[in-house]
């Protein structure tokens, strides 16, 4: 049984943290980031079409076939991610969506804690999208007050209870 976990979220939200220690603490898991994919291997811009939806379709369905729990992690805006995340999540036994729901205010503190960044403040209230959610009846929701501990222990729960 191969349980997908989905983690998005607007830049800055902790999505990133939250699967580095969810892939540490999972043995047999697969990583994804979505700007590892985009930014730093391909170089290519956020747009529908773009090459990184293909290559993170395929490493998905890598992770499908050789580990028990696929992490894929980014700020995957539905309008332009939608269409492959449907795909892939018809293909797994279990699916773990989360979404970091936080506000544009709370959004650029987050930044701000970042100590290597390529980008603004500005660029990070240009990307936000505001409740950007997939509609997935079973998605869990985190927003500003939820601690790592606390995101860690509620997947970690759904993937003991599958």
């Amino acid at each position: 049984m191969t349980t997908f976990i989905i983690i998005r979220g607007n830049s800055g939200s902790g999505k990133t943290t939250l699967a580095q220690a969810l892939h540490d603490q999972c043995d047999n898991s697969f990583l994804i980031s979505q700007d590892i994919v985009r930014r730093q291997m391909l170089q290519v811009d956020d747009h529908a079409g773009n090459l990184a939806i293909n290559l993170m379709a395929e490493l998905i369905d890598f992770g499908r076939l050789h580990v028990d729990i696929v992490i894929l992690e980014g700020i995957l805006r539905q309008d332009v991610y939608q269409e492959m995340l449907q795909s892939a999540l018809k293909k797994f036994d279990v699916v773990i969506p989360v979404y970091y729901d936080l506000t544009l205010p709370e959004t650029i503190n987050r930044h701000r804690t970042k100590k290597f960044v390529s980008f603004t403040e500005s660029d990070v209230a240009k990307w936000y999208r505001k409740k950007d959610y997939l509609g997935l009846s079973n998605g869990i929701i985190f927003n500003q007050t939820t601690t790592l501990k606390q995101a860690i222990a509620v997947i970690m729960q759904r993937i003991n209870h599958q």
